[in-house]
């Protein structure tokens, strides 16, 4: 897994994923400058930086580059997750601290990716499953 992404490379990437294209180190200077002063020179580097860190790949063009991110920042994000959850000592604990941290729509992401991972035809063995374990429940009743 990648080290996390510092302040100034999150910033970079924010830009070259949101953006979604090849883009140059003067685009992502003149976003930047819009809330912090900064040299093209940094950028540059921090753009050289992420290339040599494997999270953007360049082109040339003239004499300058172009970069584009190598994958998505929801990958980056997964990646982070996996990361923290691996080094914990009680894998289940720290899933339902995660669990309790996280807001109703976060918690609905969670049950709709599940979902997509299983398949329909996991989640609906899945469902008779707790249909069979809970026959008088209200989900075995009405069949949701």
């Amino acid at each position: 897994m990648p080290r996390p992404l510092g302040e100034l490379e999150d910033a970079v990437m924010t830009r070259v994923w949101k953006w979604n294209r090849p883009v140059t180190v003067r685009e992502v200077l003149e976003d930047l400058q819009q809330e912090r002063s900064i040299a093209y020179t940094t950028v540059m580097t921090v753009l050289d930086n992420l290339h040599q860190k494997g999270w953007v790949r360049r082109e040339a063009e003239g004499r300058a580059y172009r970069y584009e991110a190598v994958s998505t920042r929801a990958a980056y994000a997964a990646a982070l997750m996996n990361d923290a959850w691996s080094q914990s000592d009680n894998p289940a604990a720290a899933l339902v601290a995660f669990f309790g941290m996280m807001s109703d729509e976060q918690r609905q992401a969670l049950r709709d990716a599940v979902r997509i991972v299983q398949g329909p035809e996991e989640t609906r063995r899945a469902q008779e499953d707790r249909r069979d374990e809970n026959p008088g429940s209200a989900e075995g009743a009405d069949g949701r």
